[in-house]
């Protein structure tokens, strides 16, 4: 089997990935500027939130589309269609000038954002051989690494010494060089099927995503009183039932659910994989908030620590393909979980008192185990996808995937509130953050050895790795 990367897969995949880190910077580093952007429309800094709300719910309303739009339409013509609305909608950010006129155009970025990512993704994987998934899923993963330690700085730079705007009119220069070069570099649809659209099915994932999403980060962010969050919660759920149920039985549903028989699908987006995403998601929330409640550091240096963990990310990218090449996704998935689990609990046991250079190397290989474990879950879960299911299992992907970070975050506050309610706490303090830091790593060894389930040849097309013996 070939073990090349042609660079026409290469070039794809990097238009894509480009395409993703623009969307995920936006997220990242509108943070930054709320407060300022708050004075300038003359409301509380908390009120501000509502635009992040606004997104997030429309992404949550449009993805469940996805695979029908590709379908119908073609992921190329899909996709620039969506670039080209998060282009126009971010200039329309940048051009408010009240909290309305904000909101509206945020939720306009919110449609186009979040049918970027699994368009982009099923555009990859139509361009590649199945030799070249483990590089191509690689290049289009980075930017859900990177924007997070680039974003802050840049948000804050940006809002320093320009104005909050160009948080949002960076993206237009960006936006039409990508046009370009999806227009110049991908190639023009060819795959096409005509089929009903399954409004029914549509109305029920997305109230179903929308109220789940929403509930779960009220729950986490305490933007909503207790019961109400817990009702959307619960709505979200109910409605999450109704739609598996309509999906199962209509002729020409939305999301085709047998994807989710395939082994390797099932086993990283939904069964043990939904677990160990949402604990790699818990992690960053958990960090930089013990490094500033539990140890007392400021902001920067919280920042600084922070960014030790994102490197470890970024520099396990070089070696993945060929460790998965070498070892198999079963071995690396559950040996490497396994490490990263732990290396979470042992986060947990840092202290104000512990070496720099010893937080440094437990932060540093906990970002090298976390980027490998996300990198080869997100690349087992379309090692077994045949062309017609790509579009539905990158839909089913995008969301589990928002789920799990919500969840994640949720997760991790709601350990936070249970230990300090036992300990009978005014305050959080460091040992509520090793409990958390306890379960979630917990739960990601035990998701991880869940993995060795799978078969031990499983995925080994993707990954070169040969394995001739059963499971």
């Amino acid at each position: 089997m070939s073990q090349t990367f042609s660079a026409h897969s290469r070039n794809v995949s990097l238009v894509v990935a480009a395409s993703m880190f623009m969307q995920i910077l936006d997220g990242v580093i509108i943070v930054t500027a709320l407060p300022v952007m708050a004075k300038d429309f003359g409301v509380a800094t908390l009120d501000m939130s509502i635009g992040i709300t606004a997104y997030m719910l429309m992404a949550a309303v449009v993805i469940p589309s996805a695979s029908w739009l590709s379908d119908r339409f073609g992921a190329r013509r899909v996709f620039l269609s969506a670039m080209l609305v998060f282009t126009i909608s971010s200039l329309a950010c940048g051009m408010a000038t009240d909290l309305t006129q904000f909101v509206a155009a945020r939720i306009v970025q919110g449609a186009g954002g979040a049918l970027m990512f699994p368009i982009g993704r099923v555009i990859v994987l139509r361009s590649v051989q199945k030799s070249e998934i483990v590089q191509a899923i690689g290049l289009t993963v980075w930017p859900a690494l990177f924007a997070p330690v680039v974003g802050p700085a840049i948000g804050g730079y940006l809002t320093t010494y320009a104005s909050w705007h160009w948080n949002f009119w960076i993206n237009v220069p960006l936006g039409i060089a990508g046009l370009l070069l999806v227009l110049r570099i991908i190639p023009k649809d060819t795959e096409f099927k005509s089929h009903p659209f399954d409004f029914a099915g549509f109305v029920l994932t997305a109230i179903s995503l929308a109220a789940l999403l929403y509930g779960f980060d009220s729950l986490a962010q305490g933007t909503l009183p207790l019961p109400l969050a817990a009702g959307l919660a619960a709505l979200g759920l109910a409605f999450g039932v109704a739609a598996v149920l309509w999906l199962r039985r209509t002729s020409h549903p939305l999301l085709d659910l047998n994807t989710l028989r395939i082994p390797t699908f099932a086993a990283s987006e939904a069964l043990a994989g939904a677990v160990l995403r949402l604990t790699i998601n818990a992690t960053p929330f958990l960090l930089p908030l013990m490094f500033q409640v539990g140890f007392g550091l400021d902001p920067l240096a919280a920042g600084g620590l922070v960014l030790v963990y994102f490197l470890g990310n970024l520099l396990m990218k070089s070696v993945t393909t060929p460790i998965l090449r070498r070892f198999g996704f079963r071995n690396v998935l559950t040996i490497n979980g396994t490490l990263a689990g732990l290396s979470i609990v042992v986060c947990g046991l840092l202290g104000a008192d512990t070496a720099y250079p010893v937080t440094f190397a437990i932060l540093f290989f906990a970002g090298l185990t976390r980027s490998m474990q996300f990198t080869a879950l997100a690349t087992l879960a379309f090692a077994d996808i045949d062309g017609d299911k790509r579009g539905s299992a990158s839909t089913l992907s995008s969301m589990f995937q928002q789920i799990s970070m919500v969840f994640g975050v949720a997760l991790a506050a709601a350990i936070l509130n249970v230990s300090q309610v036992v300990r009978g706490a005014p305050a959080l303090e460091l040992t509520d953050f090793r409990v958390a830091f306890l379960v979630v790593g917990a739960l990601c060894v035990a998701a991880s050895l869940q993995l060795l389930m799978l078969p031990r040849n499983a995925g080994s097309e993707v990954s070169g790795h040969r394995r001739t013996q059963a499971a």
